[in-house]
């Protein structure tokens, strides 16, 4: 799989100053996380122990230990700011409280086979090789386990790509995998029985301005290796701006669509 140009440091920050906004604006993040949550109903699996890979405040940790109350929950993430926030929603919850662990999923610090579900929603696309990510979950699941994940796809922030591109050519939104790219992954990985689908969800918005305050609320931020480092002019920002009204729906309202 192809590297997306992802700088690592950069999606820290991002999130690091995110950490206290996130809750009040993560709609897409907490429909997304819930869909997921749903489907576990149906899955016949009893684990012992659960990661929940890229656990941000930890809104997943009490629906995973309220499903497997037999389980050790263990949530990760890439950023202490959030770890923060995810121990102070545990402490209040009534649940075991979980083990919280500051990591990157490219290097999990697990032994082998120590884990019989990974759990992650919106958050493997954030890692600079893919590839890694998923084969270090093949490393920590033992038989018979369960990756079940979600992603952004490759149409996601449509609209926001093609606003940005009648301003330059520099990219201002990260790339995002490709069904058959995941699915080739998750096989070199040795993960099997690969099942994967495609929903696509749009969030609607009055002004644009709202758009970029939610994406820079939830850490949703340029991370690409390539961006321009320099603050954004107030030409560029009026420039970019104009071009997402061409967007502008027969309802009034400004769509942005993730494709998960």
């Amino acid at each position: 799989m192809t590297s997306p140009p992802i700088d690592r440091r950069q999606v820290r920050r991002a999130f690091a100053r995110a950490a206290t906004s996130y809750d009040g604006t993560d709609v897409l993040q907490t429909e997304v996380r819930e869909r997921l949550l749903e489907r576990l109903q149906w899955i016949q699996l009893e684990p012992r122990r659960i990661l929940d890979l890229g656990t941000g405040t930890g809104k997943a940790l009490s629906a995973l230990a309220t499903r497997f109350p037999g389980a050790e929950v263990v949530g990760v993430d890439l950023t202490p700011a959030m770890l923060r926030e995810a121990v102070r929603r545990v402490a209040g919850a009534g649940t075991p409280h979980p083990v919280l662990v500051c990591g990157d999923a490219a290097r999990l610090p697990f032994p082998d086979q120590s884990v019989d579900l990974v759990f992650s929603s919106l958050a493997i696309h954030w890692s600079p090789v893919l590839d890694d990510v998923l084969g270090e979950v093949r490393r920590v699941l033992r038989h018979p386990g369960l990756f079940t994940f979600t992603t952004p796809g490759p149409g996601s922030y449509r609209e926001l790509r093609r606003a940005w591109g009648a301003v330059d050519e520099s990219p201002h939104v990260i790339p995002f995998p490709e069904m058959r790219a995941l699915g080739d992954g998750l096989g070199r990985a040795g993960l099997a029985e690969a099942v994967m689908d495609t929903e696509t969800l749009t969030l609607q918005y009055r002004e644009f301005r709202q758009l970029v305050a939610d994406l820079r609320a939830t850490g949703t931020t340029n991370a690409s290796t390539g961006r321009r480092t320099g603050l954004t002019g107030r030409r560029a920002w009026s420039r970019l701006a104009a071009a997402y009204e061409l967007e502008r729906g027969a309802d009034g309202l400004l769509p942005a669509t993730i494709e998960v």
